[in-house]
């Protein structure tokens, strides 16, 4: 019985990987392996994009008047001195 393969239609990932391989000294498929492992591992511990801003948005949001804001910084231009 053959074992399972993964097909990936992009060359510039077939070559990284096999650039990979060669340097490590370990199989292409080791390698894509340990990658993958690696991707999920760091990807769990984070929450989706949409939870992440919506939690970032009730923590940090202020509303705020920012023409009052500038306002209370302008001052008048007193001109060119000529």
């Amino acid at each position: 019985m053959s074992k399972p393969q993964l097909s990936v239609r992009s060359a510039k990932a077939r070559e990284l990987a096999h650039r990979l391989a060669r340097r490590e000294r370990r199989t292409v498929a080791t390698v894509v392996e340990r990658a993958l492992a690696e991707y999920e591992e760091r990807r769990s511990n984070r929450l989706p994009a949409g939870e992440f801003y919506r939690a970032l948005n009730q923590a940090c949001s202020c509303d705020v008047e920012l023409d009052e804001i500038l306002d209370e910084h302008r001052r008048p231009h007193q001109g060119v001195d000529l």
